[in-house]
């Protein structure tokens, strides 16, 4: 039976070779491992035989055998008989020989099995493959190449046979004409050579130790002359290259003096090579083996051959690397490995040939020629060793190269030299300021494009590897610590290795701390001998100047002020303990900021406090004069560097300033003015900086300097000196004079304020006087900047008061001039904003200015700012900020010359001025003027001192003119108007009387309200305008009313719509709070009303005036009801404001919302007509009065104020909307309204639509919104119910999420609303029976019912529906009883048995054809099953799962979802208390529930891991239950292998009686009709079989098991062919 068995299952697997899938052919060949892992014998004498039988059987099909075979044997050779064994070597010997052509696949498979049997078996495959190679015939290809990997892969046993083999298979190499075979002699030469070689290299492991070299050198001798007379020079490059391979290997065993006669011969014929292949790395691994065993034998004829080896492999290193592929890295590793043979035996040679090189050729010969001495320092050292000052000087010419390849090998070499200790040679200094040279490469100089020859930059560039090869070799070569240190200190001070700071500093700063720790307490730097060193000054200088820019070159400041603090005691001896301190801060500092975050000008002047405390510990004048000095000197240095010049002279100021002498100072001071570049912008502010800096300490020598240099020639435009300037040009001449005006306004911001008030006019301000006739741009910015800092300097001084400036107001008149003079629409420089700010420091001195004079500069002042266009989106960050900057201005210009004049009358004078601007049409003007009258307001406010009570006279004329812009287009000034009006409150209780720190709650809301005008919502706007209102409303004078509202009137004609409305709101509000106190003035404001909506028929306006009209409905509402409905639908803009209107009157709502629904009701919804005589349904047409009722009632319920009227009505409301709503569902309109709505439709007009359903669903949400269950409308919008509700196919669902949000948000509103639907239950309209049914369904599912006390009449509504003829009144019944168990859980036990039957019922109902009642019953049961008593469910039980069982395979997803999930639920019911009888029916399900876990639907396969949750406790098995609980965890992934796997496990260790049952029910879904399943099936019953004990009697008919599954393996999915495979494999279990 087992060998049978096996046979059979071995046969079928093997028929199933030939599917057409290549997944499937893989998964048969592991059923077959799988067979021979357990039957190794049986499956590989299967396989062997179903091979002999089936001669016809197609190549790639016994190619799939033979693996499977081959996999076999190599796993169980331990295993195998000699008799399998044999048969298996004459099978494979004949697949392998059978096809005198090659048919590589097939022959391979079959020597790979040949070789894993040889691994056990070799005298027997042995004695095969030499019956293939009998003497005078060529033996077959495979059987030469399986002897060649046979030879690889049991050396000890093979070896042995080698010179029988060699002299069997040497007479016929002569014979070999193909070039193939030619080729697998070579394969096998160089395998014979290698076996050999790895024999002999262990020969205290072989079996025969007596083996020797000499045995094979007259074999090999012979072979070698073959292959490297006859068939090297073959024209064939495959045969050529295998012959390469071969020679190899083969030269280690030649004898050597054959070898040291043929190297003149084979050396030249390998090189020959490398012209004829494109791929070498063969060639030169095997001249490489041939260059070491002629090292090995001491060859002489070597040296003859130098010169042609060196120039051949020079020429494979210079090959350009356009791939990074294995064959071409490994061939440079192989050429190198060839030089360091060389370089081992000549040495000079080698060098005299290669360093020539260094400087000629092409680039790929330097980098090809610097990688080979790279190499070769590293390879072969101690014969370097007495050449480094010949390689050292042969390295001048790659220094001076500038080809980017070129500097990264030369930067390698430096890197290896560094290692071996030949920089510390002469020449070696060289090497390093190349290194530093390359490191100060800046990043954007890198060349970006391909080379000339197309060759790919390398990844890295040359200075990123110069950077890591100085850190390297400072920090990791002991070495080199004397070498760079000092030498790296020359480089930094020279601008052009500015690049290379970085770096530097980081490897100094390490050496120093070496030296440190060696010699603690030492200088660092001893200048003896090293007259290139830089001076302590140079270095404090230069690292100081590049630390202002700290994060260029990859954090320069960080490494500069690190090296700053190592070298603290050569800079200076006392710094130590005091920069220990200071400099960990600044580091510290810029930690914390990054390149964005930094401010510029804080962290110089961090620098500036660092170097004046610097000064100040030093204290010695003679160490500061010489720092000066050396500051003085590198200034020129950094004309290319403006920002770290520019510091630079800050710092000369700071060191002036703290010199002592005064010579030095007036001779520094000379030279600063002499020497600067006026043409800079940058180095002009640093010049007059330090200027500034300077004057702190020494303002009269400052002062003297600038007045010498002032009655120089340069003013006078003759020769003096400056005569450097060669025709220098009035422009020229400016700039001097700008950077001189500047640096007055430095000296006069910087130096002591008590002395600069008497300098200011006599020694400054004259000098810069001369200069106000320019009209150079640049000129007249330095000359208000400096007048500014003179202006700001004299009024900050404690004597400012007293001061009396003469010539003030034609200072004044010039600013404005200045101003005048600028393009009115732009803003492209500061002048505007420096010389308003220098007008605001000179209004607050004496003489005071004329009225005339202020007037004019306000009138310059605005026209110059105002009208400035906005700045455009995407301008730099000194563009953007000027705007700002300049408004600032502006607005304290206006707040100075303000608090002149603290009156009414000056405020309103101000606000005069602005006022044009207030209402211009442009938006970024009224912004601005608005912007400036807040500031101004606010100023005003602050600084009110009330002596007496007086009155605010202009209040309202004020209040008028910025209330309505709290609506402006433009959000900022909405918010600046009420910051106005709030300001004018305030300002009206301090005229009051009341003070200063008083605050009114009603005012303070005005804030409130400000901060809520910046959203866009004009509905938000308006409420919040009328909100102002009313608190204008109740804080204005009485006397100030009328004046307001004549202003507010003239605001309703104004261009910007918001604004006009915004009139018209505060109108009305004005109206209503305080009317009564205009009885003498209502014929004036109607009259001027009347005219204002003459001139603007807007509809704001419109509504306005419609107010009182409504009045008229309060005394005949039926009149006005019935002439209103009798207006055309759809209503146009004025009905329906007319029916919106009714609704704002108290008394009124009530009694229109009674008479529509009565309007409503009271006529049929619909008429039935055919619109074709053979159309076969008749359409629904809307009857015109209920539709326009309904558009009417949602008119009136549109506005808040019906909200009373819909509170009384609405259980009335509320059931007469919703059965309105199913009335509709499919309705027409009336062909003469399907035009007109059309018409409204596309031209945008219609407010509301017309389409009956959706008018009736608006409706009825309004009528929720007013009846205040708002959260109803939004939970049922959330829950896109209102869309459901008004489709056929949606409204149950909808009607159900709305009976929902009724239930959880407006409870008490039920009981009424259930009375009105119950009473719907004889309706003659079957859609009322079944949106009625649906609502009350849903409240049984909230517990509002039971509290309600309507539970027990509304289950005894439903349970009579049961009997209604509708089928979805029946099935809504059923859902609604089933809700009860969410609803009022507590009440299911006391009704179980009724609701019980009555699901029963539901699932027996035969009246229903698409058993849609019973799938209700079935989700009911699923809700109802934990909460009935167990006494009521029992009989029951086992009726409900028969009846369900035939769901469980249903072609609808629903079906089985809804059967399924109520099985678990009965298996859940039944815990701790389950019947035999049902524990059957639990079994029966089983496989049904494991299989549909495949199911395509999700649902489906939810349910069925729930399902299986609930059955494992009912299988009373521990350890299956908690494999579906680890596994079957809902929102978890499956890995269905896995967990099918565990279960079979569990089910064959715990019911293996169950194998034949569950087997047996698993062929049934063979036959399914998805894929998934199908494929589950096989799946299931592999897994069973895995696990079932093997001494088990069997339970499954093999046969037809065996059968079904044969038949599997035909399945038009790969899928299920492929597990039908897998189980076939398995199967073996039983055998």
């Amino acid at each position: 039976m087992t060998r049978s068995y096996v046979r059979q299952l071995s046969t079928i697997l093997l028929d199933a070779v030939t599917d057409k899938d290549p997944l499937v052919q893989e998964q048969v060949c592991s059923a077959l491992c799988a067979l021979g892992e357990s039957q190794p014998q049986e499956a590989l004498s299967a396989c062997e035989e179903h091979l002999r039988q089936n001669e016809k059987l197609a190549p790639p099909y016994r190619t799939m055998v033979l693996r499977a075979m081959e996999i076999v044997v190599s796993s169980h050779i331990s295993e195998l008989d000699k008799a399998t064994a044999r048969a298996i070597i004459l099978l494979a010997f004949s697949e392998m020989t059978k096809a005198k052509d090659l048919v590589c696949d097939w022959q391979q498979a079959a020597s790979d099995v040949l070789v894993a049997v040889g691994t056990r078996f070799v005298s027997s495959v042995m004695e095969e493959l030499l019956h293939g190679l009998q003497p005078g015939i060529l033996p077959h290809y495979f059987v030469v190449r399986t002897l060649a990997n046979l030879s690889v892969s049991n050396v000890f046993g093979t070896v042995p046979f080698l010179t029988s083999i060699l002299g069997t298979m040497l007479p016929m190499l002569a014979a070999a004409k193909h070039d193939t075979m030619r080729g697998v002699f070579c394969y096998a030469l160089q395998h014979f050579s290698e076996s050999t070689l790895e024999y002999l290299a262990n020969l205290d492991q072989a079996p025969d130790p007596t083996v020797r070299k000499d045995a094979f050198a007259s074999d090999i001798s012979n072979a070698y002359d073959i292959l490297f007379h006859q068939w090297l020079p073959s024209r064939e490059a495959k045969l050529r290259l295998a012959v390469v391979e071969a020679l190899g290997p083969m030269s280690h065993l030649l004898p050597s003096e054959k070898l040291e006669e043929q190297l003149p011969k084979l050396l030249p014929s390998i090189l020959a090579l490398y012209k004829k292949h494109a791929e070498t790395c063969h060639v030169s691994k095997s001249l490489g083996q041939i260059l070491e065993a002629a090292m090995s034998v001491g060859s002489r004829t070597l040296e003859v051959q130098l010169d042609s080896l060196m120039a051949a492999l020079h020429a494979q290193i210079c090959v350009p690397m356009e791939s990074a592929s294995p064959l071409v890295l490994n061939n440079q590793k192989e050429v190198l490995r060839c030089f360091t043979e060389l370089a081992t035996c000549s040495p000079d040679r080698l060098l005299a040939f290669l360093l020539p090189k260094l400087d000629s050729g092409s680039e790929r010969t330097r980098v090809g020629s610097l990688q080979v001495l790279r190499h070769i320092i590293n390879s072969a050292a101690a014969q370097m060793e007495v050449k480094k000052p010949f390689i050292l000087s042969s390295m001048k010419p790659p220094l001076l190269d500038t080809n980017s390849k070129v500097k990264r090998a030369v930067v390698q070499v430096i890197s290896a030299m560094a290692h071996h200790g030949y920089l510390e040679q002469p020449g070696g200094e060289a090497m390093i300021q190349y290194l530093v040279q390359q490191c100060a490469l800046p990043p954007e100089r890198e060349p970006q494009k391909p080379g000339a020859d197309g060759e790919e930059l390398p990844a890295d560039s040359v200075r990123a590897v110069s950077v890591r090869t100085l850190y390297l070799v400072s920090t990791t070569v002991d070495r080199m610590s004397d070498v760079l240190w000092p030498h790296l200190l020359q480089f930094l001070t020279p601008v052009r290795y500015t690049g290379a700071l970085t770096p530097l500093c980081r490897s100094l700063v390490h050496l120093a701390r070496k030296r440190q720790e060696a010699g603690p307490g030492a200088l660092l730097i001893k200048y003896d001998g090293h007259v290139t060193l830089p001076s302590p000054y140079a270095i404090a200088t230069r690292l100081l100047a590049v630390s202002s820019n700290p994060y260029l070159g990859d954090g320069r400041g960080v490494a500069s002020l690190g090296l700053l603090n190592v070298l603290h005691r050569d800079i200076h001896p006392l710094l130590g303990q005091r920069w220990a301190t200071t400099i960990p801060l600044l580091l510290e500092y810029l930690d914390e900021h990054t390149e964005e975050t930094l401010s510029q000008k804080e962290w110089e002047e961090k620098l500036l406090v660092f170097l004046r405390d610097t000064l100040a510990v030093v204290s010695d004048n003679t160490w500061v004069c010489q720092l000066s000095l050396e500051i003085c000197k590198q200034l020129p240095c950094y004309n290319g560097t403006p920002q770290e010049k520019n510091f630079l002279y800050k710092c000369m100021g700071t060191a002036l300033g703290a010199a002592s002498s005064k010579d030095v100072v007036r001779k520094h001071l000379q030279e600063l003015l002499e020497s600067a570049r006026y043409q800079e912008e940058a180095e002009c502010e640093g010049l007059a900086c330090c200027f500034g800096i300077c004057a702190v300490s020494h303002l009269d020598d400052t002062l003297a300097q600038l007045e010498n240099f002032v009655r120089s020639d340069v003013f006078r435009k003759s020769i003096g000196i400056f005569n450097i300037f060669k025709d220098h040009s009035e422009n020229e001449v400016e700039k001097v004079k700008g950077t001189l005006i500047l640096c007055y306004g430095h000296v006069a911001a910087r130096a002591p304020r008590e002395l600069v008030l008497a300098r200011a006019e006599s020694d400054i301000l004259r000098n810069i006087f001369q200069c106000f006739s320019t009209k150079d741009p640049a000129l007249k910015l330095c000359l208000v900047q400096s007048l500014c800092m003179v202006c700001q300097a004299i009024c900050s001084s404690a004597q400012a008061s007293s001061f009396h400036f003469s010539r003030k107001a034609e200072l004044v008149a010039q600013m404005m001039e200045f101003i005048k003079a600028e393009p009115p629409d732009s803003l492209r420089s500061p002048i505007r904003k420096k010389a308003m700010l220098a007008c605001t420091f000179l209004v607050s001195l004496e003489p005071a200015l004329d009225e005339q004079e202020r007037t004019d500069m306000i009138h310059s002042c605005l026209h110059g700012i105002m009208a400035v266009l906005p700045e455009p989106e995407g301008e730099d960050g000194s563009k953007e900020s000027l705007y700002p900057d300049t408004m600032h201005a502006l607005e304290d210009l206006l707040t100075s010359l303000l608090r002149r004049d603290m009156t009414p009358q000056g405020l309103q004078t101000m606000v005069e001025h602005l006022s044009p601007w207030i209402k211009s049409p442009r938006g970024h003007e009224r912004e601005r003027a608005l912007g400036v009258s807040a500031c101004l307001l606010q100023s005003f406010l602050e600084h009110l001192h009330v002596s007496a009570l007086v009155p605010f006279h202009n209040l309202g004329l004020l209040i008028g003119l910025f209330s309505p812009r709290c609506v402006d287009l433009w959000p900022a000034t909405r918010q600046e108007a009420v910051s106005c009006v709030y300001s004018l409150l305030y300002l009206q209780l301090g005229y009051e009387g009341f003070s200063r720190d008083y605050r009114d709650a009603v005012a303070e809301r005005l804030l409130t309200l400000r901060d809520g005008l910046v959203h866009p919502d004009p509905a938000i706007l308006f409420h919040t305008c009328h909100s102002i209102a009313q608190i204008i409303a109740k804080r204005l004078p009485p006397d100030q009313l009328i004046s307001l509202l004549l202003t507010l009137f003239e605001s309703l004609g104004d261009p910007d719509k918001n604004c006009s409305r915004a009139a018209t709101v505060i109108i009305n509000c004005l109206l209503k709070e305080r009317g009564n106190l205009l009885l003498e003035k209502v014929p004036e404001i109607v009259s001027v009303l009347r005219s204002k909506l003459q001139e603007t028929p807007e509809e704001h306006v419109l509504r306005a005036a419609q107010h009182s009209v409504c009045l008229l409905a309060a005394q005949h509402c039926e009149a006005v009801v019935s002439s209103l409905l009798g207006s055309p639908l759809p209503y146009d803009s004025h009905t329906c404001a007319l029916w919106r209107a009714l609704a704002s009157e108290p008394d009124l709502p009530t009694q229109v919302l009674g008479l529509l629904l009565q309007k409503m009701t009271r006529d049929v919804p619909f008429k039935e007509s055919r619109a074709f005589l053979l159309s076969s349904s008749p359409d629904r047409v809307a009857t015109l009065l209920p539709l326009m009722a309904t558009c009417a009632l949602s008119e009136v319920m549109s506005v808040p104020a019906s909200a009373t009227a819909v509170l009384e009505l609405y259980p009335q409301l509320f059931v007469a909307l919703l059965l309105r709503v199913s009335c509709t569902l499919g309705v027409q309109l009336p062909r003469s309204l399907q035009a007109k709505e059309r018409r409204a439709t596309g031209s945008g007009l219609a407010s509301r639509t017309l389409e009956p359903c959706s008018s009736a669903v608006g409706a009825l949400q309004l009528a929720l919104v007013r009846g205040g269950s708002e959260e109803v409308v939004q939970r049922v919008e959330l829950e896109r119910g209102w869309e459901s509700l008004r489709t056929s196919v949606g409204h149950e669902e909808g009607v159900a999420r709305l009976a929902s949000a009724m239930a959880k948000f407006a409870g008490p509103r039920l009981p009424l609303v259930m009375k009105g639907l119950v009473s719907t239950q004889s309706s003659v309209y079957e859609i009322q029976r079944v949106t009625s049914t649906a609502f009350l369904a849903e409240l049984l599912s909230s517990n509002v019912v039971n509290d309600l006390m309507l539970l027990e009449s509304l289950l005894d509504n439903l349970v009579a529906r049961q009997k209604d003829t509708c089928s979805s009144v029946r099935r809504l019944a059923l859902r609604g009883l089933a809700n009860v168990a969410s609803g009022s859980p507590n009440k299911v036990r006391a009704r179980g048995p009724q609701l019980l039957t009555a699901m029963i019922g539901g699932l027996d109902d035969r009246d229903d054809p698409q058993s849609l009642v019973a799938l209700e019953a079935m989700a009911g049961l699923v809700k109802l099953l934990d909460l009935v008593e167990p006494g009521d469910l029992r009989p029951v039980l086992l009726h409900v799962a028969i009846r369900i069982r035939p769901f469980f395979d249903s072609e609808k997803m629903e079906f089985r979802s809804a059967s399924i999930r109520l099985f678990g639920y009965l298996n859940k019911a039944c815990h701790g208390d389950c019947e035999d009888v049902f524990v059957e029916q639990v079994v029966g399900g089983l496989a049904p529930l494991l299989l549909h876990l495949r199911d395509p639907q999700a649902p489906v396969a939810s349910a069925c891991k729930f399902a299986l949750r609930m059955c494992g406790p009912n299988l009373e098995c521990e350890e299956l239950t908690a494999a579906f609980q680890k596994h079957l965890q809902e929102g978890r992934g499956l890995h269905f292998g896995e967990f099918l796997n565990t279960t079979c496990k569990h089910l064959m260790r715990h019911f293996p009686d169950l194998l034949g049952r569950l087997v047996s029910t698993s062929l049934f879904y063979f036959k399914s009709c998805w894929e998934d399943v199908r494929a589950a099936a096989p799946m299931l019953t592999g897994f069973l079989v895995l696990h079932v004990e093997p001494e088990l009697p069997p339970q499954v008919d093999l046969e037809h098991l065996t059968a079904a599954l044969q038949l599997l393996l035909k399945d038009p999915a790969p899928a299920v062919r492929m597990k039908a495979a897998e189980t076939l494999g398995r199967l073996v279990k039983f055998a």
